[in-house]
C-alpha cells in the first residue's frame, strides 16, 4: 500500500515537473515569436483607408498651398518720397509689349501696365536688383484722393496675374518687390515717379537662388527636362497633354513633409521630383505652354476621399475651343499596401468635364483676401 501511494506521489510530481517545462517552452516560444516579429520593418505594416481600399489622394493635414498672399498690405510697400527734381519724368507704359495670356487679359489698365514691366525685363529681373521704371506713368492714379489704394489694387493684381500666368519666374519673391513713390512737385503741379525695386532687401530673389547664375543654371536645367519631353510629342493634342501627365505621375513623388524646397514650384517638381499638388500644376502648365496647348492654373478648394477639404491646385486646358480639368496630383495616389496603381486612378481626373470635378473641386479666383476675383472658364 506504501509503495502504491509513493508511486502516485512520484506520478504527479512528474506531472508537475512536465507542466512546469510546458509552460516554460510557451512563454519561451512566444518570447522567440515576439523577438522575430519585432524585426519586421514598419514599412511592411500598412493601413488602408481609402474609398477603394487600395489607395489615397495625394494630401497632406495642413493646407499646402500657399494663398498668395504677394504683399501682406500693398500700402506698406509704397513708399513716398518728395522731390524738386527739374527734369521732366515721362510715362513708361511699355505698350510695345504684347501679351495674351489668360489672367492678364481680366486685368485693367493700370493692372495691366504693370504686368507687362515685369513680363518687359523677366531676363533684367534675374539680377533680383533691377529697377523698373514707370516714370509718371501712375501720376493720374495717385493724386486722386485714394490714389495710394487704387495704385495698391493695380499692383497686386498685376503681380498676382503674372505669377499664376508664368510658372517660369519661380525665382522671384514678390514680398520681396518694393513699389516706390517719388512726389514731385513743380509749383501747383504735382507729379509722382513710381518704380519698383528691392528696397532694403539684398534682392527679391528667392533663398534657393539668390543670383542671376543660380537663376539661369536653375533654367537650363529646367528647359533641358522640358525639351526632352516635348521631343516625343505626336501633334494629337489628348496624347500630348497624356505624354507629359504620365510624365509627371512617373517621375514626382508627392511631399507629405511639406519640408523640402521648392514644393510649391517647377524646380521641385521637375528637378528635385518631390512638391505638393501646386508643384504638380504648374509644372504641367509649364509643358504644356511650350507645346502652344492652351493651360491654367486653378486654385481652390478640394475635398478628398476621407471628406477632408483641403487647399488644392490643379489645371484647365483646352481642346477644340473647349476646357477640361487635369488633376495630376490626384491621378498620381499614394497604393497603400505595395499594390499597383489601376488604370482607373490614373486617369480619374484626366480631361474630365464638370460632371467629375463639381463633385469635390471648387475653384477660387480671390489669390489674396480683398484681392482681385479673377475667373475661371467652364469646364
Amino acid at each position: 500500500m506504501k509503495d502504491k501511494f509513493s508511486t502516485i506521489i512520484m506520478f504527479f510530481i512528474v506531472a508537475g515537473i512536465i507542466g512546469i517545462f510546458i509552460i516554460f517552452g510557451m512563454i519561451f516560444y512566444s518570447e522567440y515569436k515576439s523577438l522575430q516579429l519585432g524585426n519586421i520593418e514598419p514599412e511592411d505594416f500598412h493601413t488602408v483607408f481609402s474609398e477603394d481600399d487600395n489607395i489615397t489622394e495625394n494630401t497632406v493635414d495642413e493646407d499646402e498651398i500657399k494663398v498668395p498672399q504677394i504683399i501682406d498690405n500693398p500700402l506698406n510697400k509704397i513708399e513716398s518720397t518728395n522731390d524738386s527734381k527739374n527734369e521732366e519724368i515721362a510715362d513708361i507704359k511699355y505698350d510695345n509689349v504684347n501679351v495674351d495670356k489668360y489672367f492678364y487679359n481680366q486685368l485693367d489698365e493700370n493692372a495691366k501696365i504693370i504686368y507687362r514691366a515685369l513680363d518687359s525685363n523677366k531676363e533684367n529681373m534675374k539680377t533680383g536688383t533691377y529697377k523698373i521704371e514707370f516714370g509718371s506713368t501712375f501720376s493720374n492714379v495717385l493724386n486722386k484722393t485714394n490714389g495710394q489704394d487704387l495704385l495698391g489694387e493695380y499692383y497686386q493684381s498685376g503681380i498676382e496675374a503674372y505669377i499664376y500666368d508664368n510658372p517660369d519666374i519661380f525665382y522671384l519673391e514678390p514680398s520681396k518687390m518694393y513699389l516706390n513713390t517719388e512726389k514731385i512737385t513743380r509749383g501747383n503741379e504735382v507729379t509722382y515717379n513710381v518704380y519698383i525695386n528691392q528696397g532694403d532687401e539684398v534682392n527679391y530673389l528667392t533663398k534657393e537662388f539668390p543670383s542671376k547664375e543660380a537663376v539661369d543654371n536653375a533654367i537650363n536645367k529646367l528647359e533641358n527636362i522640358k525639351n526632352n519631353i516635348i521631343t516625343s510629342r505626336t501633334g494629337n493634342i489628348i496624347d500630348d497633354i497624356k505624354l507629359v501627365h504620365d510624365y509627371l505621375i512617373d517621375n514626382i513623388e508627392y511631399d507629405t513633409t511639406l519640408s523640402n524646397s521648392n514644393i510649391y514650384d517647377i524646380y521641385g517638381a521637375l528637378i528635385n521630383k518631390k512638391c505638393v499638388c501646386e508643384g504638380y500644376a504648374r509644372a504641367l502648365k509649364y509643358i504644356l505652354d511650350d507645346m502652344n496647348i492652351p493651360c491654367i492654373l486653378v486654385i481652390g478648394r478640394a475635398t478628398n476621399s476621407e471628406g477632408k477639404t483641403e487647399n488644392h491646385a490643379w489645371n484647365y486646358v483646352m481642346i477644340d475651343n473647349k476646357w477640361y480639368g487635369v488633376d495630376t496630383t490626384w491621378d498620381d495616389p499614394v497604393v497603400i499596401g505595395g499594390g499597383s496603381q489601376t488604370y482607373e486612378s490614373r486617369y480619374k481626373y484626366f480631361l474630365k468635364t464638370s460632371d467629375v470635378f463639381d463633385k469635390d473641386h471648387i475653384p477660387n479666383g480671390q489669390f489674396t483676401e480683398g484681392g482681385k476675383v479673377f475667373e475661371y472658364p467652364q469646364i
